[in-house]
């Protein structure tokens, strides 16, 4: 991100066209390593689902117009924001659980069931928002949706299904593609907005740093009310603060009226990786008690 902001050239390349079939690759990538039974799965353990749900499609779009005001931002900032707090929960969540020591299986579960769902919950929520507030092409976004997520998803489940032996050889190398996937999908987020951004100033960063790190507490301090274990609470806090910035990012791009809408996500899929890697840390070191 650093060198993205300081030299642009080095991400440019990397256009915003490319984006569809990165994050398609980031996604198949997923599906090759999911199963039917991990999708059946969301319904053995429906109340921590439901919760990281409602953090990710209610709390998080709430929290995001709020912080926004009060940053006094208006229009394609504003209306970035309200995306960024509205789009699914990020892949990298998962290893950011493991390092928590939270509930792996169950944070798949939660990204999995935010993932499929972002295809009605974010066009809907975008339009009812911001719909007065900056041109937003509702069904683009959910044809996007479909076309990056829901297809490579299921097109890699589908061929986990027929090849399982294939998919068990390929799984390893899967963290590796998502690795370079995530590193150009920041680098040139960040690079194709590194003026907007400059110019936006501190108070753009710290509005997407509370937004994740507030988003965080909010979603652990909700499963705790809830009366669930130390490992769910970690869960569910690290899903809700890890939003899938970059898929915002190409959203914006695509489907709004205004270049600017993309800068929040731009900054946002730094902080994104912040916060959660901070979370994760921080559990690292108080372990759960067994």
């Amino acid at each position: 991100a650093v060198a993205a902001v300081k030299s642009p050239s080095t991400f440019t390349w990397v256009k915003s066209s490319y984006f569809t079939g990165l994050l398609g690759l980031l996604m198949f990538s997923v599906g090759i390593t999911t199963t039917i039974d991990d999708f059946k799965a969301c319904l053995s353990r429906p109340g921590a689902v439901a919760i990281n749900f409602l953090a990710c499609y209610g709390i998080m779009p709430v929290l995001s117009y709020v912080i926004a005001q009060a940053m006094g931002a208006e229009g394609a900032i504003l209306a970035g924001m309200v995306l960024v707090g509205s789009i699914n929960g990020g892949q990298a969540s998962n290893l950011c659980t493991l390092i928590a020591g939270g509930d792996v299986a169950l944070s798949v579960l939660m990204t999995t069931s935010t993932t499929l769902a972002c295809i009605f919950m974010t066009p809907l929520i975008c339009k009812l928002v911001l719909g007065a507030v900056v041109p937003v092409d509702a069904w683009g976004i959910v044809v996007s949706t479909i076309q990056v997520v829901l297809a490579p998803i299921f097109f890699g489940v589908g061929f986990n299904t027929v090849a399982p032996d294939i998919c068990k050889k390929v799984a390893p190398f899967t963290p590796v593609i998502g690795v370079i996937s995530t590193v150009l999908l920041v680098g040139a987020s960040v690079a194709n907005c590194a003026g907007p951004i400059a110019g936006a100033g501190w108070p753009l960063q710290v509005a997407c740093l509370a937004l994740h790190l507030l988003g965080g507490i909010l979603g652990f301090g909700a499963t705790r009310l809830c009366g669930y274990d130390e490992r769910t609470c970690r869960t569910v806090a690290i899903e809700t603060a890890m939003k899938s910035s970059a898929f915002g990012f190409l959203l914006a791009s695509l489907h709004f009226g205004s270049f600017n809408v993309r800068v929040p996500s731009a900054v946002s899929v730094v902080w994104m990786a912040i916060v959660g890697s901070l979370l994760a840390v921080y559990w690292k070191g108080r372990p759960v008690k067994d």
